[in-house]
């Protein structure tokens, strides 16, 4: 599991984010900057929004790997 975390005041409101995973991310309507729909999107969206880290041109996504979920995982 992953966990998204954005920076608003940094976000240069390219929408690269919100092309990509639009499950995950979306944007202002007041301003464009990003908001988060999915701090906690599902396994099969983790590359995904990894690569919108990777391609936001402010840096204002991180990734951060989530704890197991129990033991032996």
């Amino acid at each position: 599991m992953v966990e998204v975390r954005v920076d608003a005041e940094i976000c240069a409101a390219s929408g690269m984010c919100t092309l990509l995973v639009p499950a995950v991310f979306d944007q202002s309507e007041e301003d464009g900057t990003v908001v988060l729909a999915d701090p906690a999107p599902p396994a099969e969206l983790a590359a995904k929004v990894r690569t919108a880290a990777l391609r936001c041109p402010a840096g204002a996504i991180s990734v951060h790997e989530g704890e197991a979920d129990g033991p032996g995982t």
